[in-house]
């Protein structure tokens, strides 16, 4: 079963008035005037997605009554091929040195730090020639971190401090004793 899209790009039905389809698609679609402006931006807006033939040519209909010319594209429609390109031919060693031939490679791969990989398939053959750098795989319980930096002691002057011998009262300064209280003997109560 055939899907179909609606898009809109401000396209109008010949002789329709623009400020009338702007109101008709204010009343149809419940917008307000922000949604309106982007509608008709001229840039294509999916109204709707994923419907079957009925509904898109309801939608279709629906807006064409408006003023609106409404684009009906089917999603079903054929992905566009890619050809690939032939992968390169691979230089076969010769079967006389079979030991010394991977070790040459590998050698001359690990001193240019890259790594030289030979196409799988088609696929494959389009990143035949992609200069990537040789990552290895860290063993089992190695710290991949970059080490920190010594971080040196800030130079401080502390001679001015001193340290209180063991046992003695660490706490609040105490306050100096209340004063005596006042003398109030030349004062009298009043009937």
């Amino acid at each position: 079963m055939a899907r179909y899209e609606i898009a809109f790009s401000a396209q109008l039905v010949p002789g329709a008035q623009l400020e009338l389809v702007k109101a008709n698609l204010a009343k149809l679609f419940q917008a307000d005037e922000q949604r309106l402006a982007l509608l008709f931006s001229g840039r294509r807006i999916v109204i709707k997605s994923n419907l079957d033939a009925a509904g898109a040519e309801k939608y279709r209909s629906t807006l064409a009554r408006a003023g609106a010319v409404a684009e009906v594209a089917c999603l079903d429609d054929e992905i566009e091929e890619i050809e690939l390109a032939a992968p390169p031919a691979v230089a076969m060693a010769p079967v006389a040195a079979p030991a010394a031939a991977p070790t040459q490679a590998a050698a001359s791969s690990q001193s240019a730090g890259r790594l030289q990989v030979a196409p799988r398939d088609e696929y494959m053959a389009a990143f035949a020639e992609v200069d990537a750098p040789d990552f290895g795989i860290a063993p089992l319980g190695d710290d991949v971190q970059d080490g920190k930096p010594q971080v040196q002691a800030p130079a401080l002057d502390l001679s001015q401090f001193s340290l209180a011998p063991p046992g003695s009262d660490m706490g609040e300064a105490k306050k100096a004793p209340a004063g005596p209280p006042p003398d109030i003997s030349h004062l009298k109560l009043q009937d």
